[in-house]
């Protein structure tokens, strides 16, 4: 490979400094992920006939227990990057440096939503409906995180758009640097981050498009979203080479994101001629559960 031929750059630096503070790019883009998902979600939880500021108010319990649940399932299938001899237990808390597991965080995220549903008195299925797109284009953004961590890239490559690595230092939030002061660079790799932050936006606008056009049935846009994105991922996994935990020669989220989106699928069979789920519901609101249910009350 030559100086002239083309590939897409990669950051230098994952954080800056503000004072005291480190301000770490990748909490950047979660952030403006999740601020996106909520404009997004208020807007359509509006159409469902919610109240304004409900969606705020559930968020504020889903969105915590989110990245807990994303940090959990990261630590819990990747443990030997902080508990063998050598590394640091205490980097288990830290976010910041990447290492949101999407399944950890949908799941508790869910539980964190139910909870805020059940204090509003309004439907948990209607609101993962509603929350659906905002979610998939927030992880869209938050994947810009993984380019600022020069993290989640494909084997060595070639092609014209081969993402370029540094080898990055934690501690500095830097590129290390050669004896001459030039960033030391590891190699050009597939570009997966980018890869599936352009097919999260593909799967948000086909939700977008097809729960305008058509009148899908309660639960059936968030199973939508589950399978769309994880046929996807399924795909993406295939194609990284960053380290990750082995069953039979399958990456961990490989077969994850297979179950799920086989479960996503059938949940979409069943949910989708029902009736569309509406904001307002009676004296409690459907556990958890609920959105793989064959029939729910009338919502």
């Amino acid at each position: 490979m030559t100086d002239r031929d083309p590939f897409i750059p990669s950051p230098t630096v994952s954080a800056f400094h503000l004072g005291p503070l480190t301000i770490h790019f990748y909490a950047l883009c979660i952030m403006a992920g999740i601020v996106f998902a909520v404009w997004l979600t208020s807007r359509r939880w509006h159409a469902r006939g919610g109240q304004a500021g409900q969606v705020v108010d559930i968020c504020l319990w889903a969105v915590p227990a989110g990245i807990i649940g994303g940090r959990i399932y990261h630590v819990v299938t990747d443990p030997e990057l902080y508990f063998q001899p050598g590394r640091n237990p205490w980097n288990a808390f830290a976010v910041w440096d990447g290492g949101l597991g999407i399944w950890g965080a949908v799941a508790l995220g869910v539980v964190g939503a139910w909870v805020g549903c059940r204090r509003h008195n309004v439907s948990l299925v209607a609101f993962m409906d509603a929350a659906a797109p905002g979610l998939v284009f927030a992880q869209a953004l938050g994947r810009w995180g993984n380019w600022f961590n020069n993290e989640l890239y494909g084997d060595p490559t070639t092609l014209p758009w081969k993402l370029q690595i540094h080898q990055m230092d934690p501690a500095t939030g830097s590129a290390v640097m050669d004896p001459s002061g030039t960033p030391v660079v590891i190699g050009f790799f597939q570009p997966t981050f980018l890869y599936e932050s352009i097919w999260c936006i593909a799967v948000g606008a086909i939700l977008l498009f097809l729960d305008r056009r058509f009148v899908l049935g309660a639960g059936s846009v968030f199973a939508l979203y589950v399978a769309g994105y994880t046929a996807g991922r399924f795909v993406f996994e295939l194609l990284r080479s960053d380290y990750a935990n082995l069953i039979l020669g399958l990456r961990v989220n490989t077969w994850v994101a297979g179950m799920i989106f086989l479960v996503g699928a059938a949940a979409f069979a069943v949910t989708f001629r029902r009736r569309r789920s509406r904001a307002v519901i009676g004296p409690s609101s459907p556990a958890p559960r609920d959105l793989l249910r064959a029939t729910i009350p009338e919502i």
